[in-house]
């Protein structure tokens, strides 16, 4: 298995022959014990941009499953492999169905049935290691981002949620518009102004009410704030969460993070 590893970056089209014979033996080798599983996962990683595989992986619901059952599990020493994974499916259209997808509850996960929302969870509670020691699921970012290109996913993450005391979505993806993984920001961000296309809800993206309001103002601008010092009449007409910031606060550092910000 090491050695077709380098066979997926260097001649993915192999994997094509016979009607896609190896990319269902990988499908089947990712329930494999993990050494096998993780060679298989970063193959099917490596092939995925090609439209016949992508199609063939995002529109088998048993696979997605198999994903989905293993990424929310505690102890899966391939989680985030999983998650780059389903990051790439997501190019597929067909993948919005996560958004309707209901499953099992991973208890020490959720409370939800909904797969989006146990997702979202595993970001949230995940995040360097917290729920997985195996895992930080910082490439679920990636999937986010793309769900929020449908409408669907847009309206998803602006929607107070009865089963989680009517938090919305995305303001659990706001607090690490600053974290220290850039993969987590650059996802977080790129979510962020997919979500803002939806322009009847900007409205509720700029409010401040602690009831149904996403306050995104701060998220998105203090990432773009550095050291400087203002005078005080500057300051007066700055949103609060951006007065008095500390000497040594640093400004996002990665242009392309900064271009969505902005």
């Amino acid at each position: 298995m090491d050695n077709l590893v380098g066979y997926s970056m260097a001649q993915p089209t192999i994997f094509k022959a016979g009607q896609l014979t190896a990319v269902k033996d990988l499908k089947l080798l990712v329930k494999d014990y993990a050494p096998i599983a993780k060679n298989a996962l970063t193959m099917l990683i490596n092939i995925s941009d090609d439209q016949e595989v992508l199609k063939s992986l995002a529109t088998d619901d048993a696979f997605l499953e198999s994903l989905l059952l293993r990424i929310t599990n505690a102890k899966e020493p391939n989680a985030n492999e999983m998650a780059m994974l389903l990051a790439n499916l997501a190019k597929s259209d067909s993948i919005k169905r996560v958004l309707t997808l209901t499953r099992a509850v991973p208890k020490d996960l959720s409370t939800s049935k909904n797969a989006m929302d146990q997702l979202m969870d595993c970001f949230v509670k995940g995040a360097e290691g917290r729920y997985n020691k195996n895992a930080d699921f910082d490439y679920l970012s990636y999937f986010f981002a793309d769900m929020a290109k449908h409408p669907e996913g847009r309206a998803y993450f602006v929607t107070p949620q009865p089963h989680d005391n009517n938090i919305i979505p995305l303001t659990k993806l706001t607090v690490f518009t600053e974290h220290s993984s850039l993969i987590r920001r650059r996802g977080v961000a790129s979510t962020i102004k997919n979500v803002a296309f939806d322009v009847p809800s900007h409205p509720r993206l700029l409010s401040s009410s602690t009831s149904d309001g996403v306050n995104l103002l701060p998220y998105t601008l203090l990432p773009l704030m550095g050291p400087e010092e203002y005078g005080e009449e500057d300051t007066e007409g700055m949103l609060e969460d951006l007065q008095l910031l500390p000497p040594d606060k640093e400004r996002e550092k990665e242009p392309e993070i900064q271009k969505t910000h902005l």
